[in-house]
């Protein structure tokens, strides 16, 4: 066998939260393993997604903290910033994390090819070295497709990289821009519209849909919608956008509203508008993958309809999530290893959003429970009157429960305000174990915690919260 030929149980095209985290778990399982990443382990969500825009987000919120020292008490003198080092912090922070990665692969006899493979036949990768102008090949009795996704585009509008951006270029700007209009309010698009807003950006979000992280509760999107508005960030909703023109001094987005058009102008305008699989130039076509609306299509243990063949992640379409494309990676290798793992239940997976305040949800909205047909009763607290909120000086927001009045299920929970992103992972938790909205509620909250704004939540739909 020479240098450049790997035959392996089991070959994972591309590095990322799924890719990497299926070849350890297989590794785990005693295979041997090889995986093909073009760039760095890690994928986007390491490099150029989750991990460094938390380390851009964490910057603007200490910066927002240190503005309002005196609250607590404290004097800071001359708060400014360096952007250059905002950034180049967010950067460290990936490489660290990307080593991690890389440290996991040779404790667990990893095999890393880097480079971009392509499917010669079901069991065989052809792979472009990123050095020289070599190829490898790689033969294994299982190949797993998770070759993630890219940002969307609005068709007839180009993503330049310098003044009309995405997400990848939104991060690692040299120079911060006076003005930015985000088009698209998902999680992506507010995010950076708080991070830049932090910073003193002007900043416009335009959104075709009739409200800010439209797939949230309306009550959380509102809430949202006020605390951007308060901010400064002018948010456009029902509004399309038509066309974006580049110029001599930036960008011109023209955009519609009931009939009416309106031309915005600023230094740069950030893509944030959904993804698209990556599946093209890997050879799937030829294979006979099937593929549908720009994903690959899988059964529950996340085998295509080709022998051999597997794919999970964004690859095969929503939700696109990190904690997703893990836990399928998870259940892909246990299926074709023999372990009878319980497939992924999708109604169970929290989504988050990490701008200020922060969201987070699980399960049903509110509309979509009484849409189902449910009985549905719906507690509420706020996050002002508790008292850890108080202490912390972090009182906005609130918790939304939606309940099943006949049998006490817990249909969904949606969270905006301080740590809300942490505070889901309690509700996953009951839900997972089918408890009922009584078990949750007599669940000793520790005090003074957040955590207790969900016990008071839950014990508010049936009248039942104490501090209200």
């Amino acid at each position: 066998m020479s240098d450049n030929s790997y035959s392996v149980d089991v070959a994972v095209l591309g590095g990322g939260p799924g890719g990497y985290v299926a070849a350890i778990r297989a590794a785990q399982l005693g295979h041997s393993v090889a995986v093909v990443e073009r760039e760095d382990l890690g994928g986007i969500c390491v490099k150029w997604g989750c991990i460094p825009t938390k380390a851009l987000l964490r910057s603007a919120e200490l910066y927002e903290t240190f503005q309002n020292a005196e609250e607590y008490g404290l004097t800071v003198k001359e708060v400014g910033y360096d952007f250059k080092k905002v950034i180049q912090r967010s950067r460290r922070v990936s490489k660290k994390q990307i080593k991690g990665v890389e440290n996991l692969f040779k404790k667990n006899n990893i095999e890393y090819i880097k480079g971009s493979g392509k499917f010669t036949d079901a069991h065989t990768l052809e792979v472009d070295l990123t050095e020289g102008d070599e190829k490898a090949t790689v033969e294994a009795e299982h190949i797993i497709v998770a070759t993630g996704a890219r940002p969307g585009q609005i068709p007839g509008v180009e993503i330049d990289g310098e003044k009309v951006i995405s997400s990848k270029e939104a991060m690692n700007l040299d120079e911060q821009p006076e003005s930015l209009i985000v088009m698209g309010a998902g999680a992506i698009g507010v995010e950076f519209a708080y991070f830049y807003n932090a910073f003193g950006t002007e900043v416009t979000v335009v959104e075709m849909m009739d409200s800010l992280v439209p797939v949230e509760d309306e009550e959380i999107s509102n809430e949202l919608g006020k605390a951007f508005k308060k901010a400064g960030i002018d948010v456009k909703i029902s509004t399309k956008v038509e066309s974006v023109k580049t110029t001599k001094n930036g960008v011109e987005v023209t955009v519609s509203k009931d009939g009416e058009e309106e031309t915005l102008k600023a230094d740069k305008a950030l893509m944030a508008m959904g993804v698209q699989g990556n599946v093209e130039n890997i050879g799937l076509k030829d294979l006979g993958v099937e593929i549908e609306k720009g994903h690959i299509v899988a059964d529950e243990y996340y085998k295509t309809n080709v022998d051999g063949v597997y794919a999970i992640g964004d690859v095969i379409g929503p939700p696109w999530l990190a904690h997703v494309a893990s836990k399928e990676g998870v259940i892909c290798v246990e299926g074709f290893s023999g372990k009878n793992p319980v497939t992924l239940d999708y109604d169970l997976i929290p989504g988050c959003t990490y701008c200020q305040p922060q969201i987070a949800s699980i399960g049903l909205t509110e509309q979509e429970a009484k849409d189902q047909g449910y009985d549905v009763k719906v507690g509420k607290y706020q996050f002002r009157p508790n008292g850890k909120a108080v202490a912390s000086g972090e009182t906005e927001g609130f918790v939304k429960m939606v309940i099943d009045n006949k049998y006490g299920e817990i249909l969904g929970t949606h969270i905006i305000g301080a740590e809300a992103t942490e505070l889901i992972a309690e509700v996953g938790v009951a839900k997972s174990l089918e408890a009922t909205w009584k078990e949750l509620h007599n669940t000793v909250h520790a005090h003074p915690t957040l955590s207790e704004v969900i016990e008071e939540a839950t014990g508010a739909a049936f009248d039942e919260a104490i501090h209200l």
